[in-house]
């Protein structure tokens, strides 16, 4: 109701009759189509006009800058990611070179190892022999000990057999005298 007022106001000095029948009309009207309130001029047109263009324009300006500067950050992750990738291939590549030069100290190892084991396998055999010498040696002085033994305890047995008879006839001969 607040147009139908002011056209009121602005019309009752031609007449109050004519005013408010104007002012009624105008009433009815915002009634039937209130959207007519919300109804935009030339010149509300062309102001939002220029003022969306220059919003799009700045909405352009600041997209091209984003873009270019995503564009930076790509190039810029990309730059890193390649000295990245050159820095991980020289790593793997050293990492060969000392997998490859263990390898080779293995192998020397394994050499020097299997000559060892050699070497103890032949001083294990010339141990085996000698102590077989030594088991051969010590045989064949238990068997001299042992015949020495039964030579020494035969000519003691012989020795007291011929006390114990000589001893016998002289008893003998003393009680039969």
């Amino acid at each position: 109701m607040g147009y139908a007022l002011k056209i009121y106001e602005a019309f009752r000095e031609y007449g109050e009759e004519k005013a408010r029948v104007l002012a009624e009309a105008f009433e009815e009207l915002e009634k039937r189509y209130p959207q007519i309130l919300d109804m935009a001029t030339k010149r509300d047109l062309s102001e939002t006009e220029l003022r969306l263009i220059k919003e799009i324009e700045d909405t352009r300006k600041e997209i091209k800058e984003l873009e270019l500067k995503l564009t930076k950050e790509i190039e810029d992750t990309r730059k890193e990611i390649k000295e990245l990738e050159l820095k991980l291939t020289k790593e793997v590549e050293q990492v060969r070179l000392e997998v490859e030069e263990v390898r080779k100290e293995i192998k020397e190892v394994e050499l020097k190892l299997t000559k060892e084991v050699e070497q103890v396998r032949l001083e294990v055999e010339e141990v085996r022999k000698e102590i077989k010498e030594v088991e051969l040696k010590l045989t064949k002085e238990i068997e001299q000990v042992r015949f020495s033994t039964i030579k020494w305890i035969a000519g003691l047995i012989g020795g007291q057999t011929v006390i114990l008879i000589t001893t016998f006839f002289t008893l003998l001969k003393l009680f039969l005298h």
